[in-house]
């Protein structure tokens, strides 16, 4: 005889297990073709919604067609409502995807809508821009998260570097202040240098490359030093990019194969090939999905690795 479920027992029945398995690889599983069209259309949803609020804030268009682009923005915040509610159902602890960075935005891109039904001011609606961070989401669809480990590498780099570029800035600026003090004795006030720390703000415009114009020298020996702070500009571009350069060489960084597969705990996507748990939070995960060949068939199973020596296939 089955026994009844107890009454404080939140567990969902097997049919509702199974809702919210395939709710999960659709919105989250991005390399199964479910999961693909979900997200594609996601993101022409998310275009179209800001598009519409940038032609809203053109006068003419608003003052034309004004309350169809206020529907039209009602009926994108709808559908975004109710996806980030689906997001929340279909993982094992919402508050985790809530309090991600996906998760932030996704509730904050609705939220504006809702606000301009209190007394607020009219440019409120400005901030439904936001939307345009869910875009990010494009990263998935071209199977761009694997470049993600590389901007760690690109980070560690940084971080390892600090002292050098560090020491590189103190002298650039040291040149700034030599060659800024120079310059307003050699020039003057009457010239346009008529202090100190406005003809540093000259010598870093001039360094940098920029050129600003509003403050050039008229003499000829400020005319030579000018002339040299900017070749020496030139040569110290590639000072920085040398530093870095020589630390992401030091950085080995051994490539993994990668899935696709998200975590249905924490979202998680970027997890070593054939990886049983998430590397972030430890839930374990989901089966993976079969890939198609071009041809349309499943594709073969891998083999044994370590068959059994006794069996008659491994004689």
């Amino acid at each position: 005889m089955r026994r009844p479920r107890p009454a404080w027992s939140d567990a969902p029945p097997a049919h509702a297990g199974r809702l919210r398995a395939r709710l999960h690889e659709v919105i989250f599983e991005h390399h199964t073709r479910a999961g693909r069209l979900f997200d594609v259309v996601l993101l022409v949803a998310i275009g179209a919604s800001v598009l519409a609020v940038m032609l809203e804030s053109v006068a003419g268009i608003r003052a034309e067609h004004g309350p169809l682009l206020l529907r039209i923005e009602w009926v994108f915040t709808i559908l975004f409502t109710i996806e980030y509610v689906l997001r929340l159902v279909c993982v094992r602890r919402p508050m985790r995807y809530a309090l991600s960075f996906y998760g932030i935005v996704d509730l904050v891109s609705i939220i504006p809508t809702y606000l301009t039904l209190l007394p607020l001011p009219a440019d409120a609606h400005a901030l439904l821009l936001v939307r345009a961070l869910r875009l990010l989401r494009v990263f998935r669809i071209l199977k761009l998260s694997r470049y993600v480990g590389e901007a760690g590498d690109l980070s560690r780099a940084l971080a390892a570097s600090r002292a050098k570029i560090l020491v590189f800035l103190w002298a650039v600026l040291l040149v700034v202040l030599l060659v800024g003090t120079v310059m307003h004795l050699v020039e003057g006030p009457e010239n346009g240098f008529t202090s100190i720390p406005l003809s540093i703000y000259w010598a870093i415009v001039t360094m940098t490359t920029v050129g600003y114009g509003d403050i050039a020298p008229q003499t000829v020996l400020g005319q030579m030093i000018a002339s040299g702070l900017m070749i020496t500009g030139y040569g110290i571009i590639a000072v920085p990019t040398g530093i870095v350069s020589a630390e992401m060489a030091a950085i080995r960084r051994p490539a993994a194969a990668v899935e696709g597969r998200a975590c249905p705990s924490c979202t998680w996507e970027d997890h070593p090939g054939g990886a049983a748990f998430c590397h972030r939070c430890g839930e374990r995960l989901g089966p993976r999905a079969e890939r198609q060949s071009p041809e349309g068939a499943a594709a073969a199973p891998a083999p044994d690795p370590d068959p059994d020596p006794a069996s008659p296939d491994a004689r």
